[in-house]
């Protein structure tokens, strides 16, 4: 998922409005204001009652859900993943909005991701132009919690916290990975929030981010 397919996606969403946060690999670098590496995907925050119409926008741009079976099935408040022709995919993250402005998100496991309402608040900036996107705190724990770091992720993890002086939260890292675990190792216990960002109830069990 390049640059330009990026400011694409969302001028579509803001033509119709759809507000949209950027979340994952996408979001650390909009908060960075440059491009540190290639992504995968786009990961997005989007509110429940927009994401039919969010996904309805993509299937016009060319994105089908990824998982056979699904396509026309209503969606399900929790992780969308469509895909174009080319294998350019979007993450969706469907989430409930609380009367205090909180995100959430409804995970595969039962339990519920929160985002607080600051989160939403974040700007960044893609090939000039601002974006929507989590604020650093928060991008930072979602980056963090919920799946061993690989190297990549370690790297926009330090990146993030450096830029934005802020302590890198306690990770683990994958156990594929070479050389010395240096930094914190540990995740946060079951059902401890983590602080300065989002919070779990329990083991957020968030996928891998692109």
């Amino acid at each position: 998922m390049d640059a330009e397919r990026l400011l694409t996606l969302l001028a579509l969403f803001g033509g119709r409005g759809i507000p949209a946060w950027i979340d994952g690999g996408w979001c650390v670098d909009a908060l960075l204001g440059r491009q540190t590496r290639a992504h995968d995907d786009l990961d997005l925050v989007v509110a429940r009652e927009d994401v039919e119409r969010l996904c309805a926008a993509l299937a016009e741009a060319g994105y089908v859900p990824r998982d056979a079976g699904t396509d026309g099935a209503p969606y399900p408040d929790g992780l969308e993943y469509l895909v174009d022709e080319r294998g350019h995919q979007v993450d969706v993250h469907a989430v409930g909005v609380t009367p205090d402005g909180d995100g959430v998100h409804h995970m595969a496991n039962g339990e519920d991701w929160i985002y607080p309402a600051r989160a939403f608040a974040g700007r960044g900036r893609v090939l000039g132009r601002e974006v929507a996107c989590l604020a650093a705190d928060v991008m930072l724990v979602c980056h963090t919690t919920g799946y061993p770091l690989d190297a990549t992720h370690r790297a926009d993890a330090t990146a993030l916290a450096d830029a934005f002086a802020l302590p890198l939260p306690p990770f683990c890292w994958a156990e594929d990975e070479p050389g010395e675990r240096a930094g914190p190792t540990d995740q946060p216990s079951e059902g401890e929030p983590s602080d300065g960002g989002a919070a779990g109830n329990g083991s957020p069990g968030r996928t891998g981010e692109g």
